[in-house]
């Protein structure tokens, strides 16, 4: 069984808060976010991080934002949304829907999906909804 790094992930969550800068994001891109150590099944960052790249699906203000993260695990299931990222193949986890702050937003955006791809990808999260 895998052991989670639990306290690693609370010295990373309390740097974190304390950021005076907040990135500006927008909605379509895809930025490293750090997702954190959590429970069960949801999504885990990866790396000293506790990070993953997580697609900016819908922003309410300057600090906060409905987000997807990201995996290059390739699922055919209507819970997985395929995209190529840099040539890459990826799958937006619909699933893991959830509110983020932008402290958690690390140095720039790595992507941006198309409008026909991010109209795609919210089209399909309606349909899960």
């Amino acid at each position: 069984m895998h052991t989670k790094d639990f306290d690693g992930w609370n010295k990373v969550k309390q740097e974190a808060d304390k950021a005076v800068h907040l990135p500006t994001f927008k909605e379509r891109e895809i930025w490293w976010c750090k997702i954190g150590v959590n429970i069960g099944h949801e999504i885990d960052g990866k790396n000293r991080f506790h990070n993953r790249p997580v697609l900016i699906v819908k922003k309410f203000n300057a600090r906060l934002f409905w987000g997807v993260a990201l995996s290059t695990q390739i699922k055919e299931d209507k819970h997985y949304f395929p995209i190529d990222l840099h040539g890459n193949k990826q799958s937006i986890m619909l699933s893991h829907l959830r509110l983020y702050d932008s402290k958690r937003l690390h140095s720039k955006p790595i992507g941006k999906l198309t409008s026909n791809q991010f109209y795609s990808v919210k089209t399909a999260l309606k349909e899960l909804l």
